[in-house]
């Protein structure tokens, strides 16, 4: 009776892994939702760099003026700064993202990959938060 439910078990094991998708797979798909976090983001690289630009070139035309607004040159600055943190914070996430899964088991894939999706989310967070403050600022110049 023991060897029989010892069995079942193992049977009703056997079936529920081999109806799901296994770890490995689930794996692929996490893999290609960090990318894709990560692709959404990384085409405005360019623009981060350019508002970047911009801001530092308004800081330093309201620094020559006279009367000069110490507020509105700091907070140009400040935008250029964050502009520049962004774009440097994509860097270091790919930096020392991995594509290859190495010597790790299916399990510790699963929880590097959602370790770095959080990680590139928050990156594109960053660079979305500085974009939008970046329009918002330098279209009311």
């Amino acid at each position: 009776m023991k060897l029989a439910r010892i069995c079942l078990v193992f049977s009703l094991v056997a079936v529920v892994q081999s109806c799901g998708p296994n770890q490995k797979e689930l794996n692929a798909v996490r893999r290609s939702e960090v990318i894709a976090v990560h692709d959404e983001v990384m085409p405005k690289m360019g623009q981060l760099k350019s508002f970047e630009k911009k801001a530092l070139q308004k800081a330093g035309e309201w620094a020559a003026m006279d009367p000069v607004d110490p507020e509105k040159v700091q907070q140009m600055k400040d935008l250029a700064v964050e502009l520049d943190h962004a774009y440097e914070e994509m860097f270091v996430w790919m930096r020392q993202y991995e594509t290859e899964d190495g010597a790790r088991t299916p399990e510790e894939v699963k929880f590097y990959l959602e370790a770095q999706m959080k990680s590139v989310s928050e990156v594109n967070r960053l660079m979305k938060a500085a974009l939008t403050k970046a329009d918002s600022l330098l279209q009311d110049q």
